[in-house]
């Protein structure tokens, strides 16, 4: 068991490499000649007066760190906004740090400094503008008329319920005055390249940190229904509601369309993704020994309803052989959600560990992995937690019950206690979770 959760650690490892955000933009932004490559798109430096670096997201510290070391002296100058402990000195471009998943104040000055800095930009000027998970709410500016309290409010109702990144998304975006496009619009007419490392699944880039530099696909009536889906009406803030419905009713400006002229000079690029770390990962199980399969790149729902699947999963492997032979090794990416009942410390992927365990509970030779690519996992220091067949009985041997932690969404306390919690520190970058099983 030892030798097979060394393994597991080591394969986790392997995906989260793959998504270094450094190196991803490195890959994917490259300059010869006064001629920036960035994607499928080239742009003559030779034709823009100034350079500018904004963006905000737990790896955009380390992107923007990746492109000083391309540009250098080139860049005018830039602000960045990440999470806190997730800073880095840079010499061109200034960096901030701010709460997350909750905005607070220190976001709202970082992005009224990065609005500062895009207000009076001309055609003869290149923005680039980093963006990573975590950027929704690390950019946070709310529209006039509503404060902070209220999107702070609205946000941990919304992270409560079990709602989906899209849906709160779309919520962020009517209620901000930079998300949505509403940043290309504060940029325009000066050229906006958008390096993206994706943290959504399907690599929405009208969802990725609410899309604050390309066309918004949603609308206001959508995000009255995401309300009324979770019984949100009545209790988010008043004002929240009220603009929500002013906007319904075509009293407040919708977010940018496209066919909207501010995006004529946008151009986003995807640097790095999910699929690239389970690919990664992949390929390092399989060096191991292991029959390997990626699961799916695009997993969501109940979190405790997702572990029972890969649980079952990994009782048919022991059973009968599918869908592949021992050794094995199953990989999945995405991201869950917690609906949360009880008053407990925890997060998707300790939750997810945590009713794993309960299903594989007595099978020998298995492990399973879940852990967040962000190095935390909810309001903890952990990015997830790591369960085997003998997790449920060496808890018990503390006297700690499964089923009542999970009752709780209290799976952080249960980890501690027997060691088992997966802690990484901040990786600097961001791709949902990275989920394994392992049969010997």
């Amino acid at each position: 068991m030892n030798n097979l959760r060394s393994h597991i650690r080591d394969i986790f490892d392997y995906g989260l490499r793959a998504a270094d955000p450094g190196e991803a933009i490195r890959r994917m932004i490259r300059l010869q000649d006064e001629q920036l490559t960035a994607g499928d798109d080239t742009f003559d430096l030779r034709h823009f007066e100034r350079i500018f670096v904004v963006g905000a997201g737990k790896a955009s510290a380390a992107m923007a760190k990746a492109l000083e070391g391309i540009l250098g002296d080139r860049i005018r100058g830039g602000a960045v906004t990440t999470k806190y402990g997730h800073g880095l000195s840079l010499d061109r471009v200034s960096i901030n740090e701010a709460g997350h998943p909750l905005p607070d104040e220190a976001g709202i000055a970082a992005t009224e400094e990065i609005v500062g800095l895009l207000d009076g930009c001309g055609d003869r000027d290149l923005v680039f503008c980093l963006i990573s998970g975590g950027g929704s709410a690390l950019m946070p500016l709310p529209v006039t008329g509503l404060s902070l309290a209220d999107k702070q409010a609205a946000t941990q109702q919304l992270l409560r319920c079990g709602a989906t990144i899209h849906e709160i998304n779309t919520i962020r975006k009517h209620i901000s005055g930079i998300k949505g496009g509403k940043l290309a619009q504060a940029a325009y007419p000066a050229t906006l390249v958008t390096p993206i490392l994706s943290d959504v699944i399907g690599d929405d880039l009208d969802v990725i940190a609410s899309g604050p530099s390309v066309p918004d696909g949603s609308t206001f009536q959508d995000a009255l229904q995401i309300l009324g889906k979770y019984n949100l009406t009545d209790s988010v803030p008043a004002g929240v509601r009220d603009y929500l419905v002013r906007g319904s009713e075509g009293k407040e400006g919708e977010t940018p369309k496209g066919g909207d002229p501010v995006f004529e000079r946008s151009f986003p690029v995807i640097i790095g993704s999910s699929r690239l770390s389970l690919m990664a990962a992949r390929h390092r199980a399989t060096e191991l020994g292991y029959n390997t399969m990626i699961l799916s790149s695009r997993v969501e729902g109940e979190t405790r309803e997702v572990a029972r699947v890969h649980g079952a999963i990994a009782q048919e492997i022991v059973a009968t052989g599918n869908p592949l032979a021992r050794p094995a090794c199953i990989i999945s990416g995405g991201e869950t959600t917690v609906t949360i009942r009880g008053d407990g410390l925890g997060g998707r992927n300790m939750e997810f560990a945590l009713a794993a365990a309960m299903e594989i509970d007595g099978l020998a030779g298995v492990a399973i992995l879940s852990g967040g690519t962000d190095g935390t996992d909810g309001p903890t220091d952990s990015a997830g937690a790591v369960a085997d067949g003998g997790t449920i009985a060496r808890a018990g041997e503390r006297g700690l019950a499964a089923e009542d932690y999970l009752a709780r969404n209290d799976s952080y306390h249960f980890f501690q206690a027997i060691g088992d919690l997966l802690l990484t520190g901040p990786t600097m970058t961001n791709v949902m979770d990275l989920r394994i099983i392992l049969v010997s």
